[in-house]
C-alpha cells in the first residue's frame, strides 16, 4: 500500500530542509503518515533492531517525546544524549559527536541552537540525520506535521487561505511551513509586528510561487481564512530582553477575536503556547493544536520508516 505508482527514494536520506522536498515527495510522506494511523494504536515491529539517537542541545518536550514514541511504536529503540554531561561539555565539536554517535545508531534526530547545525551533521554522518529544529532557521518535521493536520482536517491543502501569525522572524516552524505551502495552490497572509516580519530570504522565495500578503490585519482577514497558524513570541531568540518585553503579548487569540471567523476555520499552534491563545479557545470547534500534537507521532513514524527503508 506504500508503493503506489511513485518511484521515490527515501531510504538513507537526510531530512535537513523542507526545501529539499518536492510537492510529490511531500504528498507521499503525508500518504504514508495516514497509513501509520492504525499502527500508532496497535504497534508494529517494522523497525525492530533499529536504533534512533536523539541529540538535543536545546530543551524539547513534544519533538523529542514524539520521535521516541514513534520509534517505539515501530518496534525500534532510542538512545539519548544529555549535552550537560556529555563530551560536548568538555569541548567536543558537533562533527566529532556525530561521527561517534553514528556507530551506535541507525539514524540521528538533531536539535541544536545554531543554524546550519543539521546540515553540518549530515555532511559528517554516515547514517540519516533528521533536523529536529536548528536555531531560528528551520523545523522541517514540524512542517510535515502541520501539512498533515491541515489536509486531515480540511480534506485538502490546495485552494485554502492560510494565515501565519506571531513571530515570523525567529520562528523556525513558520519558515519551514512557508516553504512547504509555497508548493501548493494557496493564498498566504503574514500577520506580525513590524520587527518580527518574515525573514527576507524566506519571503523572497515564497513570493515567486504563491500570493503573499505581508503585514495583514487579522481582524480584516479573519472572515476569509481557512487556517490560522499561531506562534509564540520567542524570548530565547531575542538578543534584546527589552525588545521582547515590548512585543510579548502583541497578538492574542480569544473568543472575541473569533467572533467573525468561519465555523470550519482551524487554529494550529506548534506549541508551547504562552499567552497568545487564551484557554477559553481550547473548547471551540476551531481549536486543533492538540490534535496537531497527536499527529506528530504518526508523521514521525512515517519519516523514520521511510529513511530507514521499512517502507518505500
Amino acid at each position: 500500500m506504500f508503493l503506489g505508482a511513485l518511484k521515490l527514494e527515501f531510504q538513507g536520506r537526510d531530512i535537513v530542509s523542507i526545501e529539499d522536498f518536492s510537492r510529490e515527495e511531500i504528498n507521499h510522506i503525508l500518504d504514508v503518515s495516514s497509513s501509520m494511523e492504525p499502527l500508532s494504536s496497535k504497534g508494529s515491529d517494522m523497525l525492530k533492531g533499529k536504533i534512533l539517537a536523539t541529540l538535543f542541545f536545546e530543551p524539547s518536550t513534544r519533538t523529542r517525546l514524539s520521535f521516541e514514541a514513534a520509534m517505539l511504536k515501530l518496534g525500534g529503540s532510542n538512545i539519548g544524549l544529555d549535552s550537560e554531561i556529555a563530551s560536548i561539555k568538555k569541548g567536543e565539536n558537533l562533527a566529532d559527536t556525530v561521527r561517534t554517535v553514528e556507530n551506535y545508531a541507525d539514524a540521528i534526530a538533531l536539535r541544536h541552537i545554531l543554524e546550519g547545525a543539521a546540515k553540518l551533521a549530515a555532511e559528517f554522518s554516515k547514517v540519516p540525520v533528521i533536523n529536529a529544529g536548528t536555531g531560528a532557521e528551520e523545523h522541517p518535521t514540524q512542517a510535515f506535521i502541520d501539512l498533515y493536520t491541515i489536509r486531515k482536517e480540511k480534506g485538502k491543502i490546495d485552494g485554502l487561505k492560510i494565515a501565519l501569525m506571531g513571530d515570523l522572524r525567529y520562528g523556525r516552524t513558520v519558515h519551514s511551513l512557508a516553504y512547504a505551502l509555497a508548493l501548493f495552490n494557496i493564498e498566504l497572509y503574514l500577520v506580525s509586528p513590524e520587527s518580527l516580519r518574515m525573514r527576507k530570504d524566506v519571503l523572497q522565495t515564497i513570493k515567486t510561487k504563491i500570493p503573499v500578503t505581508e503585514d495583514a490585519n487579522l481582524e480584516t482577514i479573519m472572515p476569509q481564512i481557512d487556517v490560522l497558524y499561531v506562534t509564540r513570541i520567542q524570548r530565547e531568540r531575542f538578543p534584546d530582553a527589552a525588545e521582547y518585553a515590548k512585543l510579548k503579548g502583541a497578538y492574542k487569540i480569544d473568543l472575541k477575536t473569533l467572533h467573525n471567523a468561519k465555523k470550519d476555520m482551524i487554529i494550529l499552534h506548534p506549541l508551547p503556547r504562552i499567552d497568545e491563545i487564551e484557554a477559553e479557545v481550547d473548547n471551540t470547534p476551531q481549536a486543533r493544536y492538540f490534535q496537531q500534537v497527536g499527529n506528530g507521532v504518526v508523521v514521525r513514524m512515517a519519516l523514520l520508516a521511510l529513511v530507514l527503508g521499512a517502507v518505500k
